[in-house]
This record gives structure tokens, sequence and C-alpha cells, in this order.
């Protein structure tokens, strides 16, 4: 049976939150919705070597299930760019104890039938 793009969203949140727990991340927040659009995952990158230095990282994730229409990430358009950066700004504008270095990641998940998901994390991959 096929699953819905949004079930296909979901289970690829999922995999990209289970995947940066793993790297060490801390999730802050997910779906996070602002007037710029939504956050899919908001997290922190802890250095333990020096606390104070710790990032705050908003991700978006892409899932696909073929490379029919190109790679996951692929899809992200130069209006998403734009409105990833206003929703990161307006996070923390919101939320001011979160300190000011913080960067936009992209995860592009594909998920096949029957075989482990690829997941590529690309850091830093939006700026202004």
């Amino acid at each position: 049976m096929k699953i819905s793009s949004q079930e296909l969203g979901r289970r690829g949140e999922k995999l990209a939150a289970d995947f940066l727990s793993k790297q060490g991340y801390s999730i802050l927040a997910r779906n996070v919705h602002t007037p710029y659009g939504e956050l899919d995952l908001v997290a922190e990158q802890r250095d333990t070597s020096n606390p104070a230095e710790n990032l705050i990282v908003f991700v978006e994730v892409k899932s696909r299930r073929s490379q029919s229409f190109g790679y996951p990430e692929d899809s992200i358009t130069a209006n998403k760019r734009e409105h990833l950066i206003s929703a990161a700004q307006h996070f923390l504008q919101e939320h001011p104890g979160l300190g000011d270095d913080w960067r936009i990641d992209v995860i592009a998940i594909e998920i096949y039938k029957n075989r482990a998901p690829i997941i590529n994390h690309f850091e830093n991959a939006i700026h202004e």
C-alpha cells in the first residue's frame, strides 16, 4: 500500500529527528508554525568543550519515495529559502534566551519499500 504524502513527511521528520539525536543534537521543537511558514525541526548542537558555543539548528526535512522528480533536496526553491530564513529569525526573536548562533540545515531522506532509508544531512545549506 502506498503511503500518503503527509505520512511520508511525518515518517521523514521522525527519521531526521532520530538521526540528529544519534549525532548528539537535542531536539528542541518540531513542526513550529511561524508567520513565515513551518520549521520542521529546531535542534541544538552542543559543544561539550564549551557550552557557550552551543548552536541552534533549524532543519528542513525533505522526503521522497523515488528520484522521479529529482533528489529531495532539489525541491527547495529560492522562495522556500527566504521563508526558512525569516521563520528562523522569527523563532529566535520569540526565544531570545537561545542565543544568536544559528544555521539552517537540510536533511534529505529517500524512503524505499523493503530498503533502509537513505539520509543525507547538508549542514549550513541555507544562508542569508
